[in-house]
Order: structure tokens, then sequence, then C-alpha cells
């Protein structure tokens, strides 16, 4: 899988994994964020369902987007086709 993945391309690609693939969370990493903010990894997935995604970023060692919503942001790279690592997760003020 060639990256950066343009963000509609991504979008795609994401849709087909909340479909029919594996979305992993960052161990302890995400966990971790997602009880500190009261999130759930149900609210990332809708997140990701009917967020805006933005275009590709270099972070920490890969390339990650945001998928955002009006209240909430969940930060996600691509491991493969089928398989999506979610970062972390934060709601907006």
């Amino acid at each position: 899988m060639n990256q950066p993945i343009k963000a509609a391309e991504a979008r795609k690609l994401l849709r087909r994994i909340l479909n029919g693939g594996i979305v992993t969370y960052s161990q302890p990493h995400a966990i971790d964020r997602l009880k500190e903010r009261e999130l759930s990894t149900l609210d990332c997935e809708n997140v990701m369902r009917a967020g805006v995604l933005q275009e590709a970023e270099w972070d920490n060692g890969g390339w990650r987007h945001q998928v955002r919503t009006q209240k909430i942001v969940v930060v996600v790279e691509f491991l493969s086709e089928n398989e999506v690592l979610v970062v972390t997760a934060w709601r907006l003020k």
C-alpha cells in the first residue's frame, strides 16, 4: 500500500475496512485515552463512518489521518488494505 493516501481515497478505504476489515486500537494509548475522555469504541467507529477525513500527516513514524465531526476527533493510521489502527481520540470543546 502506497502512503500517504489522499483523503478521498482514504475515505473509501476506511469505509471498506469498517464494513468488513479489522479495526484495532493502539494499546495501551488509545484505550487509556478513550477511558480518560469518556469515549467508547462505538463513538470512534461512528466518527469514522460519518466524519470528515483530513489529509495525512507524518507523525510518530506513520502517516495519520484525523477524522472529525463537530464534537469528536479520531486519529487513524492505515496498517494495510484491510486494517486501520485507531491511535487516539478526543472531544472538541
